[in-house]
């Protein structure tokens, strides 16, 4: 990748779920690499403290992904104070364990709005400024859970599978535009969204041993927000539709030794 600090210069990225956790590595990278970056989050006073934190070329906005309207303003937010975002990073999401049979229609449906509905939606508020400028990347979060099945957490199964399926056909759509959209699969990271799924704080995350990760180890928030550059940086210019996995060999295959 070209110099860091300048890498993005021309950028303009929209991050959602920027404020903390694996969005705000995500916002802070980005705007170390030259770029203007607007966080968009439903926790206002975190995301306020992360863009007053990053100063010039940063900006917090509300959004509630599962609203259309919501978008709407935070795309117009964007182009009033940096232009219209080159980059989509899609990376809202919610994480909930439950046994199948007491998975309620109400749960299932809000983990599908937040981390399928929310994806989407934000696909299609940037596309056409994109298609305009014949340029664009959009990142989507996705999970090794889109790879794999989880027990226990088959509604967040299923919307990162879902996901990964809208990442490939998008882009197959998109590549003549210009557009390049591809997916980012973290494994076991120690974030606010796992340590509330497992009622645990991060460090204890940090500390706790994987005997199913090859590397034996959660990610740090920072290693897949490395990825996520990449992806979404001219060093990928070839690559759409693709699905970049950061999970320490997790769903390499089965460790015997």
């Amino acid at each position: 990748m070209q110099g860091i600090a300048s890498a993005f210069a021309d950028a303009v990225v929209l991050v959602t779920g920027g404020s903390r956790g694996l969005g705000e590595s995500i916002c802070r990278l980005f705007h170390g690499a030259g770029a203007a970056v607007l966080i968009a989050d439903v926790r206002a006073e975190q995301g306020s403290a992360l863009a007053a934190t990053l100063g010039s070329r940063a900006a917090y906005v509300g959004l509630d992904v599962t609203q259309e309207r919501q978008w709407q303003v935070a795309l117009k937010s964007c182009v009033e104070q940096f232009g219209h975002p080159t980059i989509l990073i899609n990376n809202a999401g919610i994480y909930r364990q439950c046994p199948l049979e007491q998975i309620t229609v109400v749960d299932y449906q809000q983990i599908m709005d937040v981390n399928a509905l929310g994806t989407f939606l934000g696909m299609k508020t940037v596309t056409a400024g994109m298609r305009r400028m014949r340029a664009g990347a959009i990142v989507n979060v996705a999970s090794t859970a889109g790879l794999e099945g989880i027990g226990g957490a088959l509604a967040y199964v299923a919307s990162k599978h879902a996901v990964l399926g809208m990442t490939k056909a998008a882009a197959i759509e998109l590549a003549v535009h210009g557009i390049r959209v591809n997916a980012v699969c973290p494994g076991p990271m120690a974030t606010p969204l796992l340590s509330e799924g497992y009622a645990v704080p991060a460090e204890t995350l940090l500390a706790m041993e994987m005997p199913l990760v090859p590397m034996g180890r959660m990610a740090h928030a920072d290693e897949v927000a490395r990825l996520v550059l990449y992806v979404a940086s001219t060093d990928a210019s070839y690559s759409t539709g693709g699905v970049f996995v950061a999970d320490g060999g997790l769903t390499a295959g089965l460790r015997t030794g």
